[in-house]
């Protein structure tokens, strides 16, 4: 009964992280809301403030399309394209601006070969196996009583958590090169400047409250293996 036990008493561990995460959404959402209502003055739209980041920066190969939903933006380094969200493509915001020079500042990782960034996108593979296989796995074991299989599910895991750890200064990194841009270039000025940040800076505490989850559950797998081997 230890074993099973050790389980529900390590969920514990999640509840700061879960409020933790819950707040960081909150964060993203009301700073992305109340700078989506304040318009920049040169009159600049998401869409021309990335193209502006890119030609600044000497990549023409990249392409900028509109997408549907909303804070659904990204970059895709396989197709070279920047897909801003409706509310950020056409949008002359200042959470746009910033939104969308972010994902910008990924195109320019890419093609200046920024390492972290190159990490990231080679442990995806196995990153998609350890999210779907590597906690089912460990709690097989757990029931069957297997070290080996809770071992090859926290090794699995385990590179859920290396991935966390490596987008924090991939998506650190995009938002410097965001805003050092905006700044230098007069993209936005005083308010308007400090305003995107604050969306850049709260979309950036998702990652760590991402990678804050993936430790916990790391280690509330081990507990659990160390507590099976107690008993």
């Amino acid at each position: 009964m230890g074993t099973y036990f050790a389980y529900y008493l390590t969920g514990f561990i999640m509840i700061p992280v879960f409020l933790f995460a819950l707040f960081c959404q909150a964060k993203v959402k009301s700073s992305f809301s109340k700078y989506s209502k304040v318009a920049n003055k040169r009159g600049m739209t998401g869409a021309d403030a990335a193209y502006q980041l890119l030609r600044l920066n000497g990549i023409t190969d990249v392409r900028i399309k509109k997408i549907s939903g909303s804070l659904t933006d990204y970059y895709d380094p396989r197709a070279k394209e920047i897909c801003l969200s409706q509310d950020v493509f056409d949008s002359r915001s200042v959470a746009a601006i910033g939104v969308a020079c972010h994902e910008a500042g990924h195109a320019c990782q890419h093609a200046q070969g920024y390492a972290p960034l190159k990490i990231r996108n080679a442990v995806i593979p196995v990153t998609r196996i350890g999210s779907f296989l590597g906690v089912p796995l460990a709690l097989i074991g757990m029931f069957l009583y297997s070290d080996p299989l809770i071992y090859a599910g926290i090794i699995l895991y385990a590179a859920v958590a290396f991935f966390q750890l490596v987008t924090l200064p991939v998506e650190f990194n995009a938002s410097k090169r965001a805003l050092q841009t905006i700044e230098t270039n007069g993209f936005l000025e005083g308010e308007e400047y400090n305003g995107a940040k604050k969306v850049l800076t709260a979309a950036a505490l998702t990652y760590v409250a991402a990678l804050a989850s993936a430790l916990a559950t790391l280690l509330r797998l081990f507990l659990i293996l160390n507590r099976g081997n107690r008993d």
